[in-house]
């Protein structure tokens, strides 16, 4: 007699600015400092908007046109090469 493990599966994918494109409420925005990112990609595995990829370098861009600015990128990345600016004045 073994134990069964039941099989999950997801309601619902995340996909990219799943709430509509950004508005103008945004307060704050990203900017990431490709001298400091180490290319760890945790900003891309946290992101709830899943607005992340990867740019031709090789470092991580951020589509600003669908990112809510909520600094979830900020907060998870060690490197401290992410910094949520105002996004005006």
């Amino acid at each position: 007699m073994g134990f069964e493990v039941p099989i999950v599966l997801p309601i619902s994918k995340p996909r990219k600015g799943s709430s509509g494109e950004t508005g103008l409420w945004r307060v704050e925005r990203p900017i990431i400092n490709e001298s400091k990112c180490i290319k760890c990609w945790l900003c891309w595995l946290y992101c709830p908007e899943e607005v992340i990829s990867e740019g031709e370098n090789g470092f991580p861009v951020i589509d600003l046109s669908y990112c809510k600015g909520c600094g979830v990128c900020a907060d998870v990345c060690p490197a401290k090469a992410i910094e949520m600016v105002r996004e005006y004045g």
